[in-house]
């Protein structure tokens, strides 16, 4: 049984912690924030994707692909909520219209081959409520929306419910070699392993470096987002995607599964990691192009506006490369589309290790836990009579926007994989998530955090 450390609790991480333990390795699981899935995992545009524009020949390219159906198979036993909209790339003007058949040429390419023409009358009748001035579109049918919070804590849980430790609150800051095994200095103590998976995001490039290589650079990618009340729903049916230019797929507006509506990211390369504020250049940016595309959504009400740091690097592919040498494998430089791919990612890790000989023998009998429910075109506790027959507290609301209820809150902070502060609630329940964004339960939310911590 080799023991291995990964480094970073996103959606990649924890997708590859919870192969490897499944695999039959011994994994410590390790997390520099306080929470799974609290870096660049938790503020992205939650889309699902197909890789229909990634580079051919790219490893992401085939990881997006594979990905894509592999959260397709591990949906309903995790109990993940996908909604295969499908999305339509709108062009604007000329130069966007003629770069129509290269998307098609390029998705064919990646093996994508049911995406096809719309004419200005197809894309007016699929989306009315588009502004005027679109020339024509393409429909990618298999693209949608997935639901990333549960994804990353569901993937999370099922490590560590199969054996696998979690340290969270700790930041690697020296990696050293010893016969057979590294040790790795965090801020949760030592851990001592035989391998080192890199996951870690927008610190990957560091983490690389303590492992003695020097393969790429993280430049983060600031995306604001601005996310509208339920209320305008009804005024977008796909994921509207622009046609993309050499750096950025550019500013879409999409349904969520939580029945709001998004409108972002923008898409700002800095040196800060921690800039996770929002902008007024931003914000006021994204309701212009947002105004020209969907005019309607701009007199709907905005419920928040966040704002998200992508791993990017200098390279047009993951930076993903294994060291059978040195036991160690860089999983780095993985941009906004992981989250779609990670189940694929972790697939290939499992691969790599056995193809440098660690071989162990998988679970015969691993647990699977579902997730709760966040989605809004399913059954929520509050609404289900027969789950609040059985516990009342299904019963009571503590969050009247998102209608999330003391149940929830309750099972979220006494999970495999419990939420430590405000945030972790956030992502688990949607509590203080909505239009009053805390107003009214905040307080009642904290009390409860305080007496479950107590």
């Amino acid at each position: 049984m080799t023991h291995i450390a990964v480094v970073g609790a996103g959606a990649v991480g924890c997708a590859i912690a919870r192969a490897l333990v499944r695999a039959g390795h011994r994994v410590t699981l390790i997390e520099a924030r306080a929470d799974v899935g609290a870096g660049t995992s938790k503020a992205n545009t939650a889309i699902w994707h197909t890789g229909f524009d990634a580079k051919p020949g790219t490893r992401e390219a085939a990881l997006v692909a594979r990905g894509h159906r592999l959260l397709d198979e591990r949906a309903s036993d995790m109990n993940w909520p996908l909604e295969r909209t499908g999305a339509i790339l709108i062009a604007w003007d000329a130069d966007q219209q003629g770069r129509l058949d290269g998307i098609v040429a390029n998705a064919r390419a990646v093996g994508y081959t049911a995406i096809e023409p719309l004419s200005v009358d197809e894309v007016y009748a699929a989306e009315p409520h588009l502004g005027p001035g679109a020339l024509g579109g393409l429909l990618v049918p298999d693209e949608g929306l997935l639901d990333p919070w549960s994804i990353v804590v569901g993937l999370a849980t099922d490590a560590v419910i199969n054996g696998a430790t979690l340290l969270r609150s700790a930041p690697v800051t020296k990696v050293t070699g010893e016969p057979g095994a590294y040790v790795l200095t965090t801020g949760a103590g030592e851990v001592h392993a035989q391998w080192v998976v890199n996951a870690a995001g927008l610190s990957s490039d560091a983490v690389d470096r303590l492992m003695g290589q020097d393969g790429f650079t993280i430049t983060p990618r600031r995306g604001e987002l601005i996310v509208f009340d339920k209320l305008a729903r009804h005024l977008v049916q796909h994921v509207i995607l622009p046609v993309p230019s050499a750096t950025t797929k550019g500013v879409l507006i999409s349904p969520t599964v939580y029945g709001n509506v998004l409108l972002g990211p923008t898409a700002d390369d800095l040196e800060d990691r921690q800039a996770t504020g929002t902008t007024e250049l931003g914000l006021t940016g994204l309701l212009e192009k947002g105004g020209l595309i969907l005019p309607e959504l701009l007199e709907e009400e905005v419920t928040a506006t966040y704002a998200g740091l992508r791993a990017a690097s200098e390279h047009s592919d993951y930076c993903f490369e294994a060291f059978p040498g040195h036991r160690y494998i860089r999983v780095g430089g993985i941009r906004s589309t992981g989250i779609s791919s990670c189940l694929a990612i972790a697939e290939d890790v499992v691969a790599q290790l056995a193809e440098s000989g660690e071989i162990a023998t998988p679970l015969q009998e691993p647990v699977t836990q579902p997730m709760p429910n966040l989605a809004e075109d399913r059954l929520r506790p509050y609404a289900d009579p027969e789950l609040i027959a059985r516990d009342p507290a299904y019963g009571d609301v503590v969050c009247l926007c998102e209608r999330v209820t003391l149940g929830e809150v309750r099972d979220s902070l006494t999970s495999v994989v419990p939420a430590v502060d405000m945030d972790g609630v956030r992502r688990r329940t949607r509590a203080v998530a909505g239009r009053c964004q805390g107003f009214h339960c905040g307080a009642r939310v904290t009390a409860m955090m305080e007496a479950y911590r107590g």
